[in-house]
């Protein structure tokens, strides 16, 4: 970080801090996120505060450097005059100022969330009686209430009523949304009790031991000061964090690039809207799209480097970690985003002619990051069929090898420019040549958790897998309307009357892409039964049947004879082949047996 940082340390009494957020003087950088905390996180920092604990430091950012140009944003709860400019900015803590503004408004409830993460509007009080009992834990006395502030039993009855301020008094619960404003809620309080001696004393303790915790509670603060570099400030950006999560890549580039008066996020709305056009691509990420962006511009520089003559250790890599992310420069962004968008868009299209339809059946989305740059830079040559066949080549490789379920990125880096060099007639891709099949995987592969077991019934999709009862092809649209979905091909329970082992029947080898109308018709049948059952409503002939249950590679003699084993052991060598052929390499039967890592 900049040696010439300029910042400073205090403490500020926490109602000093509310004041200025409330008339707009302290703002947030509209990158940050949003309001995230749920009702016991609210109440455990009221219980900390009351006690007069710690609760951490906050980090503001004075305003006025012109080379810091950042969007404000008003916090929760605000309400200043029209287009204020704020003093300071947010870096950290804004979870905690957040929750404290909006807990002391008077006018609405907090909007949180319950245990269940499920939206909630609630109010915050304080128990009197209980605050002042030294045997009484402080988090059982902070407690919140319904917007109705009603408490109800589960016949929906109303078993407490503090809808009133008269109600408030007589059940001794102090609403926290007072707070700042004691001495009005104090005289109403003395009001309804008459002045009553001991209610006074009370109110008394209650005030001195409670309230001035909260009058008097300073939160430690660093403030950066406005003359500090931009680089240092980019770098506090980087290490900073919200509600203890760690900024992402595409949040911290949003606070960066905002400095140059470029909005991030109104982009990748633009390019997330035309990604939302194919289901395949419902999944990407803002972070998938800037690896994308990262490798397409650290492989030009790199070319260019080469092209200069450089030593080789001179020669920057091709990269798209979180650090070369962040080094992302905004002209490099604007030159390569939309070309990373449009290789996105043309990856969905190529995966459709692999039968790959939508977001679901889709076996690796990180996949997409190395398929897309490597369609943006191609363009139009694509198109030409000796491209899309290395393509798909590698393609496979990495879904049947599972090559793309950890270490990525390293991945990504090698996988973009050998596959371009592959194409224009180099090697393989390291990925092809580490892309390995064990025969005795298949049987392991039982849950759409896996990227191989989602990718083995894409191949039977793909390579001719016939519908069982219209006998047409798995187009999307047949996929779509017909509910296709892997199910099982001698049923679960035929198989557990007839006491094959569970590891056996709910592998991959005894499943298949079957309409949800035609798995109804399946039921617990065996095999025989059903087959006539479908040929007798389908109006299909026992050859016709034979030649779709060949298209699910599937003999049809073991099915008419309701024989699991027979039918286990040809499906498996018919899969292994159908594998081998979209690997583009042999499988060897032999293979040590694998060991299953939990990562079905």
């Amino acid at each position: 970080m900049s040696s010439n940082i300029s910042f400073g340390s205090d403490k500020k009494p926490l109602r000093e801090l509310i004041s200025a957020i409330r008339d707009g003087k302290i703002q947030l950088p509209d990158f940050q996120r949003g309001w995230v905390w749920d009702d016991e996180r609210i109440q455990g920092l009221l219980t900390s505060i009351s006690l007069g604990y710690p609760v951490g430091s906050v980090m503001l950012l004075q305003t006025g450097n012109p080379d810091v140009k950042l969007k404000p944003r008003l916090i929760e709860g605000a309400k200043p005059p029209k287009n204020i400019e704020p003093d300071q900015l947010i870096l950290d803590g804004q979870q905690r100022l957040t929750a404290l503004t909006i807990v002391f408004d008077q006018e609405n409830p907090v909007n949180t969330l319950d245990f269940r993460k499920k939206p909630i509007k609630r109010w915050y009080y304080i128990d009197i009686k209980k605050s002042l009992n030294p045997r009484i834990d402080r988090e059982d006395a902070i407690i919140s209430l319904p917007e109705n502030k009603l408490i109800k039993n589960f016949r929906g009855e109303t078993e407490q009523d503090f809808s009133t301020p008269e109600k408030e008094y007589e059940a001794g619960l102090f609403p926290v949304a007072y707070t700042l404003n004691f001495p009005e809620w104090r005289r109403g309080y003395n009001a309804y009790w008459k002045h009553d001696p001991e209610k006074t004393k009370q109110i008394d303790n209650f005030e001195e031991e409670i309230i001035y915790q909260f009058l008097q509670y300073l939160l430690p603060v660093i403030l950066i000061g406005k003359d500090s570099p931009k680089d240092a400030i980019c770098q506090i950006f980087e290490r900073v964090n919200t509600s203890g999560v760690i900024l992402t890549s595409f949040e911290l580039l949003t606070a960066t690039y905002a400095m140059d008066d470029f909005r991030l996020r109104d982009d990748w709305k633009e390019i997330n809207a035309k990604f939302k056009e194919d289901k395949k691509l419902n999944k990407i990420e803002n972070t998938d799209f800037l690896q994308a962006v990262s490798l397409l511009s650290t492989f030009e520089r790199k070319q260019e480097k080469i092209s200069k003559g450089l030593p080789e250790d001179e020669i920057p890599a091709i990269s798209c970690k979180r650090k070369d992310i962040l080094k992302l420069e905004l002209e490099n962004y604007k030159k390569w985003s939309k070309i990373a968008r449009d290789g996105f868009v043309k990856s969905g299209r190529l995966l459709a002619q692999q039968s790959i339809f939508n977001e679901g059946n889709l076996p690796y989305r990180t996949q997409l990051i190395p398929l897309a740059s490597v369609l943006g830079v191609l363009g139009d040559d694509a198109d030409k069929d000796g491209v899309r066949s290395k393509i798909f080549r590698w393609y496979w490789c990495g879904i049947l090898g599972e090559l793309y379920g950890s270490a990525t990125e390293t991945r990504f880096a090698k996988d973009f420019p050998e596959l371009l060099q592959w194409i224009n007639g180099g090697g393989e891709p390291t990925t092809i040549q580490d892309a390995h099949f064990s025969p005795p995987r298949l049987e392991s592969l039982r849950t759409k958790n896996s990227a191989a077991y989602k990718g083995i019934s894409i191949l039977l999709m793909r390579d001719g897998g016939l519908d069982f009862r219209s006998g047409n092809p798995i187009t999307f649209s047949l996929y779509d309307e017909e509910q296709i979905d892997i199910h099982h091909i001698f049923p679960e329970e035929w198989c557990k009357e007839h006491q094959i082992p569970a590891n056996l029947y709910n592998s991959i080898i005894n499943k298949t892409p079957i309409s949800a109308k035609t798995n109804k018709i399946i039921g617990k049948n065996a095999p025989t039964k059903y087959l006539e059952k479908l040929e007798k409503i389908a109006g299909i002939d026992k050859n016709r049947m034979d030649e779709i249950l060949r298209s699910h590679v599937i003999d049809p003699k073991f099915l008419r004879t309701d024989d699991f084993n027979g039918f286990f052991a040809a499906r498996k060598e018919a899969i292994l082949s159908r594998i081998e052929g979209a690997m583009g390499k042999p499988i060897a039967r032999d293979a040590i047996e694998y060991i299953e890592n939990g990562a079905e």
